[in-house]
């Protein structure tokens, strides 16, 4: 594994490393310096992580959306294409403050065929020096560990649950998502919540680009 080749998503409150397959290998939340929930960036037996596994048919690249911190992870086989966009929300209210919640969106978009793949949710809370437990809800996953100190983490998603928790085989047909935080949400995430949250993101950092001084010397050159 090469520890330097891996994308970075952040809210300027925490951050997520994610690997060129597009799996999270480091994660602390809720903040930058709170304990870890996925590192195995450190230790690959019980760090845990969060993996997209696809069969060995499936070629597998990764830049980010133009201008954002928006990762873009693509898998095809040729016929069967989908997309992983990951991102941590971050935009400005109506009240002027950053919504910047603890939490990862990983949507999936369906791009072509019917493309396969399954899902490693593997959290280890309080840097993995106790177990964690991981059990299934009506509306979420929840994974806990009191070994150490208490904690927990939440995940949502809309291509079900037990198909995750289980590692299952998912067969993409239209667009989908997982939602992964440090809270209990109060109300249940929709897709069109999900891709408000994107496009709001999308446009926090667009905007901040614009803002931004660019040394050319270092961009791409137009053909």
């Amino acid at each position: 594994m090469d520890n330097l080749d891996y994308g970075i998503i952040g809210n300027c409150r925490s951050a997520a490393l994610i690997s060129k397959t597009g799996s999270i290998d480091w994660c602390c939340l809720p903040e930058f310096d709170s304990s870890s929930v996925f590192a195995k960036l450190l230790d690959q037996n019980i760090g845990g992580s969060f993996e997209i596994l696809t069969d060995e048919s499936y070629a597998i690249t990764q830049e980010y959306l133009y201008n954002t911190s928006i990762l873009v992870t693509r898998f095809s086989d040729g016929p069967n294409t989908f997309e992983v966009h990951d991102f941590m929300p971050r935009y400005f209210k109506q009240t002027g403050e950053f919504h910047t919640p603890p939490e990862i969106i990983r949507l999936f978009r369906h791009r072509s065929g019917t493309p396969e793949f399954r899902i490693k949710y593997d959290p280890k809370l309080e840097y993995a020096l106790g177990e964690t437990v991981s059990y299934v809800k009506e509306n979420f996953i929840i994974s806990l560990t009191n070994t150490a100190k208490f904690d927990s983490l939440f995940l949502y998603s809309n291509m079900g649950l037990d198909k995750i928790a289980e590692s299952q085989f998912i067969t993409l047909t239209s667009d989908g998502y997982i939602v992964m935080g440090y809270n209990e949400k109060i109300f249940r995430p929709t897709m069109q919540k999900i891709i408000l949250e994107y496009e709001l993101t999308k446009v926090y950092w667009l905007q901040w680009m614009e803002k931004t001084p660019i040394n050319k010397k270092y961009q791409k050159q137009k053909a």
